[in-house]
């Protein structure tokens, strides 16, 4: 209401087409015709339009979004705008984003985000959300002509002739339709009068307008020209028609000049016809068929003239559209046809006659055309600036404009070659827009026709003067008059005659032209008589027939009457067909009488010679012979002329259902104006026989509807503005009109029968009830005009209770109709529904409220509850039409205490819809709730907070409801729960925090369920990529999966996605680049215009909703055309970031309300917070929201650290810290710093709230886990991998979360206090931050990632370089060792590749580990079994067990990690393990150590069984032990072999010793292919593998750079007691092989060579170097090879090695001799080892070793190089071996049998030619032996 000075009605003038007031003939007292009374005023007055009727809604425009940011975590899209935007920034400095202007808002204050609601429904649209209710009322624009009409406008711009234009020329132009041969409007006139010009302008600046139904080929302007009638003798017309060129003299031109002035008579001279239309016409009125048309489609002049004129005109389309879409073509016409004879329309048609001359001048015109869509009226009037007069109604504002700038052409003549010529016509629209008034508005003859309601006062009759037949040749001209009577001769005529200048007044007759010299003269005038409003029988038309001297004499030629004709109008007035009239000599009084008559004199004997027709265009005088009568009746009636009881009036009311349908229309609007009144006051007989013909002809209308529209157009029209009590004069319709239709309905509930009509009136119920309110609200508006003070609304009207009564019982009636109907499924029904709606929703704009919240109490009582499907949706329409109203929030109840009674119906029934079993209605419920938010939320009168706060409490009952009933919500679809999510948030959001805390201080249960709520909004509206899974797993290297990835909106595009994209689609796309997007056209414009995409978006968005069915959303989304996939994207992305800022600020808000406690949540462990936060983490977030969170997160830390840090807890710890880590690999920098002081402000809260320690085993347990989730390797081109960038990012942030010296510039840019993380928290008072614990944490974390990256590179490598495997797996053990679990995980990892490679002593070392972590843990919880002095003996067998006992072990519990696993029966488990395993190594010793610490397991627990079991299996390992000891052959459990690398190829074991441990069998070639095998694959063309054959010292300088070198050496285990500087050979066999000598760590190798460099020399250069290697750990250890620490070596000369070689064969067979043998019987392996020593000794064929000694050092000159002492060592040596062996001999011949016989006589001989030969160099030796 609040429209200008509170008037509730606009007045809209009506644009009468420039017809004339109907004074002075109307003007007479129409009381005594009440009947055209009644038609003055409707066609008369002002409409009055009800302001309120379709809603009034400001809307504010939504933000445009924004691009948002969603990372991956390999993406930096941020960086990438950033330059893309600097970049364009420097290119162009206003180019604006295609994705959206920054926000205007950013929210208030107090809020995170923009509001989710707009971002939801950007493209939210009143109208259009109206429309898709059943039953919406359309307005109709009153306009006059179909809808598909055509306005043209003709302006004359010049004339011109070969000759040279002298006198005047007139002419008109009407509109004309060949074919039918018919007269389409009545002319318009112009007229050219000469100057000395050429080119003559035309006097007036006129401009014709016509109208025109539809656009066909066979219309066309009918041009025809005069000129003054020809003076005899003077200079004829053929001047103008030669075809040579004829120059006029001056004389000849004064002589025409001045004849002009003196003759006023004019006579026809040329004519032509232009087609408007090319043949080739279609239906389709606007865009133009071809280019060369003047008005589309065409119009061309050689289609229906081929034979006559040259190629008629040139024409111009002209350059720019005006404004409007009309175009101005300038015509040239140079086919003007001299009338030779006079012509008649026959030889229009038929041109072959060659009777016409062609005139040698041309004509030229300038044509508009304007599409006559339905204006609508307002915009007309309220401008205000427009006039009146000159306004067609039909047109909007544009047209106008373009009628009021007449072009000026650009003079001179043009050639005339080509068919249409084209030329600019300038706009000029300042100066010309005051010729708006210059428009003429020729009158449409087709409107009289029409099947439509006149809606303007038109009253007048064409006369067309046809021929006249005369006896003789004569100049006959013909004047016309109207005169009242017959009975004065004298008397003046009435003055009626339109003249045809423009502006002048009615005239009291007219001329026609003179046909000069016929003998049958024909006529082409028109003459427009005004009529009387009625006439009596006497009213007639005189013809008076004039003779003219065309010369002339003394004076100026003067007529001469020649006869008269009359044509009385009662009589002939309906004559369509030609009359024609006998002529009078002479007239005399009475001439009409038909006594009279027959005494008159006629020419031509009587004969009928004067031919004439008649058009009658009227909209007071009806043709309908019962429409007249009614309207007598009518008059008799309200006259009380009649007899009181009105039977005649009854008929004529009965008679109007036979009137045809035309006429019936054409005066629709007065015949219901007069029903109306009698139903207003009429008797009760003639109420309800009026109320039936009404309703008759209603249905009738309704049935014409061409469009099939529900409520049909003229009926729209008519209520909307025709429809006026006529400022009080006719008492309002309502009373009458609700007591005769309510007492139908009451018969009808009665059971009475009431016939067809009441069919007819349910049908039509909604004109009735919109009637109704229009009556009442004309009354309302009366009643308070005046008294009202400015600035007021106008009070609602109190009805009468009698009136009221009636209007609730048809209400009633008509519930029960829709009731009982929906119920069999009739769509009158639902029609008859939404009118009752309409019918409330008008009444809350007049009526009491609370007499509204009656009728609508009704309704609900009938609705109730649950009800069936149809009547349910007919509940909602309702419901939706009703709250379409301002005041519907305001709506009370029964109670005026009770403001809010329909919001709270209308929540009620929004979640019955969503609880209801038919699918649809779920979603018409959801959806209907967004619109009404929307509705609210873009409303410019609820822009202010406290508004949006009043709108939010009343719809919280809503998100109340849904709590109580969360299976209703549950049970949507992902649409619907989007739909009702999004409402909630936007309720919640303007909601204040009092009403807020409410809802959480019900119950913990509660609270709960409004959490799960929130997550479910982060679910639904989280913004997946196509391409990323949440974690970097599938990253954009990946390929793009289908599953997770896939897009979150369903099959079918949500509504609000619908009308976002329809909108997109309808605005052009720019295709530029710009700032934001630059990137993204490039890759769309390739396939803009694909042949399967095509090019128009809005084709492109119908396709891919219409090929949804059965497609995936994949699918559908891939269907999109690439700019609005690209718009979906912008608008999900928008979505899901308003969405989560929302969340987030609840859960501030409810953080901050948790501390305060005064909320029912669980206070033990926070879980609504701590499922929130764990939600947020694990969804994809926009950039936005990362920056706004960590605040947010830091301050609910600060605020409940020690809940979120207690055990109960640690699930979301670890989800939190695994998120926090999986966001430090970003490659965005924003996210990735963010991450960082999130893990700070983790640590900061341990340090405060639980041990650290903790908080390290769950950053390593999520690290592990983080480990297997992001790709941190890839692949190089050559097929290696190396660390990924994630990786590197990931070592980064651990390394930034402990560096002191960043920590404050982090702060700063993530938006936080640069004292964040040393602010103390409540209750404490120190300060625990220690940077220097962050950074133990830290390096422990890095050590972590660097062995989980280690493992992931050898990848490929895996399978092969087992060595790799096992110590990357070893790595993994040690840097997990924080948690046990993982240690243990990955320590049997490493004992199932060692069982693999079968490595048995080094898988069981693993399981001796694994034990050890066990045990550790239970002796520090104290658990009785084992005790330290237990893992002590552990450790001897694997050093690795550590011995310190912390509680780390015990911390590092996290649910799902710890203690559970660490029991004893775990510890034995492995025990047992490691024992069996040892046992396949043949290691018993350890196996024994091992069996001891399970015996007391088992002793604690009494199991007899199984230590029975235990000492069975110890037996059996002492007796292994004692086996092998006694073996002959020496144990060897492995074999050693020293490896060095040397080459840049080996990374990291560049340089490095390793000594490998084999299994025994592994000789020295075994080992070097085995190695090269690993390492040749590694090698690449530039580099090559190499062995170094020998053992030397490597010099790594020397080496050939870029080449790669093994050094492999078999290398011996040194015991533990070993004398290492010895320089006897070391032979094993000789070793006593003892228990604890399994465990190595150092090892040794012998070198031999020379110092004269030679290669290889004789005994006496040969020296020999000892290495002795110190291991990295001890073996058999938990790895294949242990890195050489520490190398030492000793040198022994060429002497000292001979000493040695000889002083160990004689320890050997001295032992051999000595060994204590338990039996005699057990010789036979002592035999057999024996014998394979001397053999090597004293053997023939082998004795050159100590003989090629004494040759070496005892010959010549060695001998005296050697100091005395050596020699004296020496031949110690050689005697004392020579003794041993005679004693072995000895032995051997006793342990002999036959067999061995011969091989004895060989030792022997072998001794003696042993002994002869040493005896040369050692003479004594004799004497020894």
């Amino acid at each position: 209401m609040e429209n200008n000075n509170n008037l509730r009605f606009r007045k809209i003038p009506r644009q009468p087409l420039s017809l004339p007031k109907l004074e002075p003939l109307l003007d007479g007292n129409l009381e005594q015709w009440p009947h055209l009374n009644q038609l003055v005023q409707c066609y008369g007055t002002e409409w009055v339009k009800d302001v309120n009727k379709y809603g009034h809604y400001e809307t504010t425009r939504p933000d445009t979004f924004q691009t948002q940011i969603f990372e991956g975590p390999d993406t930096d899209t941020e960086t990438e705008f950033r330059l893309a935007s600097a970049r364009s920034a420097s290119l162009d400095e206003d180019v604006a984003s295609v994705s959206g202007t920054p926000f205007t808002d950013s929210g208030s204050p107090k809020h995170f985000g923009l509001p989710p609601l707009p971002a939801y429904e950007p493209a939210f649209d009143w109208e259009s959300e109206r429309s898709m209710i059943f039953g919406q009322r359309t307005p109709e624009s009153p306009a006059a002509s179909s809808s598909s009409g055509l306005k043209i406008s003709v302006r004359v711009l010049s004339l011109a002739f070969q000759s040279g234009l002298v006198e005047p020329f007139y002419g008109s132009i009407s509109l004309y339709n060949q074919e039918r041969k018919e007269k389409l409007s009545e002319d318009f006139y112009f007229h050219i009068s000469p100057t000395e010009m050429q080119d003559a302008k035309p006097s007036s600046d006129n401009r014709g307008v016509f109208y025109l139904d539809a656009p066909s080929a066979s219309v066309c302007l009918l041009i025809q020209l005069e000129k003054t009638a020809t003076e005899e003798g003077g200079v004829t017309t053929s001047v103008y028609s030669r075809k040579e060129p004829v120059h006029l003299t001056e004389r000849e031109k004064q002589k025409l000049q001045v004849w002009s002035r003196i003759m006023p008579y004019r006579e026809s001279f040329a004519w032509a016809v232009v087609p408007l239309f090319d043949n080739n016409i279609t239906t389709n009125t606007g865009e133009p068929a071809s280019p060369s048309s003047p008005l589309a489609p065409s119009m061309t002049a050689s289609s229906s003239h081929d034979g006559v004129f040259e190629p008629m005109a040139k024409i111009t389309s002209d350059g720019k559209q005006g404004s409007s879409g009309g175009s101005s073509v300038v015509v040239e016409i140079s086919n003007l046809n001299k009338v030779k004879e006079n012509y008649s329309e026959e030889s229009i048609q038929d041109p072959k006659r060659k009777v016409h001359k062609p005139v040698k001048g041309v004509l030229r015109l300038e044509i508009e055309k304007h599409r006559n869509g339905h204006g609508d009226v307002e915009d007309l009037s309220e401008n205000g600036s427009i006039r009146n007069e000159s306004l067609d109604l039909t047109d909007r504002l544009g047209d106008l404009a373009l009628m009021k700038c007449p072009s000026s052409g650009s003079g001179g003549p043009h050639n005339s070659g080509s068919k249409w010529n084209t030329e600019d016509v300038p706009r000029n629209l300042t100066s010309s827009s005051a010729n708006v008034d210059n428009c003429y508005y020729a009158f449409d003859f087709c409107s009289t026709t029409r099947n439509e309601p006149f809606l303007h006062l038109f009253h007048c009759l064409y006369v067309y003067p046809v021929a006249v037949t005369l006896s003789r040749k004569r100049n006959p001209f013909i004047r016309v008059e109207l005169r009242k009577d017959d009975t004065d001769v004298r008397k003046q005529p009435l003055e009626a005659i339109y003249p045809r200048e423009h502006g002048v007044s009615l005239q009291k007759w007219a001329h026609t032209q003179v046909a000069v010299g016929a003998r049958t003269a024909s006529y082409h005038d028109e003459i427009k008589v005004s009529l009387p409003a009625t006439w009596t029988p006497s009213h007639h038309l005189l013809f008076t027939f004039f003779h003219v001297d065309l010369q002339t004499k003394l004076e100026a030629p003067r007529p001469v009457v020649i006869g008269y004709a009359s044509l009385p109008l009662s009589t002939y007035i309906h004559s369509r067909s030609d009359i024609s009239l006998p002529v009078m000599r002479e007239l005399v009084p009475h001439y009409l009488q038909e006594t009279t008559k027959e005494r008159l004199d006629y020419l031509e004997d009587g004969k009928s010679i004067f031919k004439l027709r008649l058009r009658l265009c009227s909209s007071l005088y009806p043709t309908n012979e019962r429409v007249r009568d009614f309207c007598l009746e009518y008059d008799r009636h309200t006259l009380r002329t009649s007899p009181p009881w009105g039977s005649e009036l009854l008929q004529a009311i009965n008679s109007l259902k036979h009137v045809d349908s035309t006429a019936l229309l054409q005066f629709l609007y007065p015949i219901l104006n007069m029903l109306l009144h009698l139903i207003g006051n009429g008797g009760e007989t003639l109420q309800v026989a009026a109320f039936r013909a009404m309703v008759d002809i209603l249905t009738r209308v309704q049935q014409v509807s061409f469009d099939d529209a529900d409520r049909n157009r003229f009926l729209v029209t008519y209520v909307d503005y025709s429809f006026d009590d006529f400022g009080g004069n006719q008492p309002p319709v309502y009373p009458g009109l609700s007591t005769v239709w309510g007492s139908l309905a009451r018969s009808k509930a009665k059971g009475y029968r009431v016939g067809p009509v009441y069919d007819d009136v349910l049908s039509m119920a909604w004109f009735f009830l919109e009637l109704i309110v229009k009556s009442m609200a004309l009354e309302q508006a009366r009643l308070f005009d005046h008294n009202l003070p400015s600035g007021e609304d106008v009070p609602p009207m109190q009805l009468k209770e009698s009136v009221f009564r009636c209007i609730m019982q048809l209400f009633d009636c008509l519930l029960t109709e829709v009731h009982e109907r929906c119920k069999k499924g009739l769509s009158l029904a639902k029609r008859l529904n939404s009118s009752l709606a309409f019918f409330c929703y008008d009444l809350l704009y007049i009526i009491e409220p609370c007499q509204v919240y009656e009728l609508v109490s009704l309704y609900m009582d009938k609705f109730s509850g649950v009800c069936q499907s149809i009547l349910h949706e007919c509940k909602l329409t309702f419901l939706q039409i009703i709250s379409d109203h301002d005041l519907f929030v305001e709506m009370p109840g029964r109670d005026p205490s009770d403001r809010n009674y329909l919001s709270s119906i209308l929540i009620q029934e929004l979640f019955l819809s969503l609880d209801h079993d038919e699918l649809p209605l779920r979603a018409k419920g959801a959806r209907i709730l967004v619109i009404l938010l929307c509705k609210h939320e873009f409303d410019a009168r609820y822009q202010k907070a406290e508004d949006k706060l009043y709108i939010a409490q009343l719809y919280f009952p809503f998100v109340g409801q849904i709590l109580d009933e969360m299976p209703v919500f549950y049970n949507l679809n992902a649409t619907e729960k989007r739909e009702v999510l999004i409402g909630v948030l936007q309720i919640v959001r303007n909601l204040d925090d009092t009403s807020l805390v409410k809802a959480w201080q019900q119950s913990i249960a509660r609270t709960r369920l409004y959490f799960k709520l929130m997550e479910e909004c982060l679910i639904l509206f989280e913004h997946k990529k196509a391409a990323d899974s949440i974690l970097g797993g599938n990253n954009s290297r990946g390929p793009v999966s289908e599953g997770t990835g896939s897009p979150k909106y369903s099959e079918r595009l949500s509504p609000a996605i619908n009308n976002y994209l329809s909108e997109a689609s309808r605005q052009e796309v720019r295709l530029e680049g710009t700032p934001d997007n630059g990137y993204l056209w490039q890759r769309v414009n390739s396939q803009l215009a694909s042949p399967s995409q095509p090019y128009s978006l809005r084709e492109a968005l119908a396709q891919a909703q219409s090929s949804r069915i059965g497609a995936s959303a994949q699918a559908l989304r891939e269907s999109l055309h690439p700019i609005l996939r690209q718009k979906l994207e912008l608008w999900e992305e928008n979505v899901s970031a308003t969405v989560s800022l929302q969340v987030l600020e609840i859960t501030e808000k409810f953080s901050s309300m948790a501390a305060s406690h005064n909320i029912a949540t669980d206070y033990g462990k926070l879980d609504c917070i701590t499922t929130i936060l764990t939600s947020f983490f694990s969804r994809n977030q926009s950039l936005a929201f990362w920056k706004a969170f960590f605040p947010i997160f830091n301050r609910i830390f600060d605020l409940h650290g020690a809940t979120l840090m207690a055990r109960e807890n640690d699930r979301f710890l670890k989800q939190i810290a695994f998120h926090l880590l999986r966001l430090a690999v970003y490659r965005n920098d924003s996210v990735r710093k963010r991450a960082v002081i999130g893990l700070q402000i983790l640590v900061k809260s341990s340090l405060y709230f639980m041990q650290t320690a903790r908080l390290r085993a769950l950053l390593t347990i999520t690290l592990s886990e983080l480990m297997s989730d992001v790709q941190v390797t890839h692949m190089k081109s050559d097929n290696t991998l190396e660390e990924s960038g994630e990786a590197r990012r990931l070592q980064l942030s651990l390394s930034e979360m402990a560096d002191e010296a960043k920590s404050v510039t982090l702060l700063r840019e993530c938006g936080l206090p640069d004292d964040t993380l040393l602010v103390i928290p409540e209750k404490f008072t120190e300060n625990r931050w220690s940077w220097t614990q962050v950074k133990h944490l830290s390096d422990s974390l890095v050590l972590a990632l660097d062995a989980s990256l280690g493992h992931a590179l050898l990848g490929s490598v895996m399978a092969m370089d087992r060595y790799a495997a096992a110590e990357s797996f070893y790595k993994l053990g040690m840097a997990f060792a924080p948690v046990p679990d993982l240690h243990i995980m990955w320590l049997l990892h490493l004992c199932d590749a060692h069982q693999e490679m079968q490595s048995w002593a080094e898988a069981a070392q693993c399981a001796v580990a694994v034990a050890g972590v066990i045990m550790q843990a239970l002796v520090a919880r104290n658990d009785g079994v084992w005790s330290k002095d237990h893992v002590s003996a552990l450790r001897k067998i694997c050093p690795m067990v550590s011995g310190e006992f912390t509680t780390e072990a015990s911390a590092a519990e996290v649910e799902g990690y710890g203690a559970s696993k660490l029991t004893v029966d775990s510890a034995v488990k492995y025990l047992q393990l490691a024992n069996k395993l040892f046992s396949q190594a043949e290691l018993y010793h350890f196996c024994a150590s091992i069996c001891e610490l399970v015996i007391p397991v088992y002793k604690s627990r009494k199991a007899y069984g199984q230590l029975a079991k235990c000492h069975t299996l110890l037996t059996n390992i002492y007796e292994s032990i004692l086996d092998q000891e006694s073996n002959p052959i020496p144990f060897i459990d492995a074999t050693y072999y020293r490896v060095g690398f040397y080459g840049e190829k080996f990374g990291k074991l560049d340089r490095k010793e390793y000594v490998y441990r084999e299994p025994r069998d592994v000789r020295l070639g075994d080992i070097m292919e085995k190695l090269s095998h690993i390492y040749e694959s590694r090698m690449d063309s530039n580099h090559i593998l190499h062995i170094i054959p020998d053992s030397r010292q490597v010099k790594a300088e020397e080496l050939q750079a870029g080449a790669c070198y093994l050094q492999i050496t078999a290398v011996d285990a040194v015991m533990e007691d070993e004398d290492l500087g010895s320089r006897r050979e070391r032979i094993f066999s000789l070793s006593t092989g003892s228990v604890r000598a399994r465990v190595f760590d150092r090892f040794l190798f012998d070198t031999p060579f020379t110092k004269n460099g030679k290669t290889q020399g004789g005994l006496e250069d040969q020296w020999k170097r000892r290495t002795v290697l110190q291991t990295e750990g001890s073996f058999p250890a938990l790895v294949n090879r242990l890195l050489v620490t520490k190398s030492e070596s000793l040198e022994f000369s060429p002497v000292e090695n001979a000493i040695g070689m000889i002083e160990t064969r004689t320890t050997a067979l001295r032992n051999e001799l000595e060994e204590p043998r338990s039996s005699d019987g057990d010789h036979l392996p002592r035999l057999q080892s024996l014998q394979r020593i001397l053999q090597g000794s004293v053997a023939v064929q082998v004795n050159s070793g100590v003989l090629s000694v004494c040759t070496a050092f005892l010959s010549g000159e060695p001998a005296t190089r050697l100091r005395s002492q050596e020699l004296q060592q020496l031949i110690a040596a050689l005697l004392e071996f020579m003794a041993v062996c005679k004693r072995a001999i000895r032995v051997h011949f006793r342990l002999i049998g036959e067999e061995d016989q011969e091989f004895h006589t060989q030792l022997v001989n072998g001794f003696q030619s042993l002994t002869a030969e040493l005896s040369h160099y050692i003479p004594a030796i004799l004497s020894e032996l």
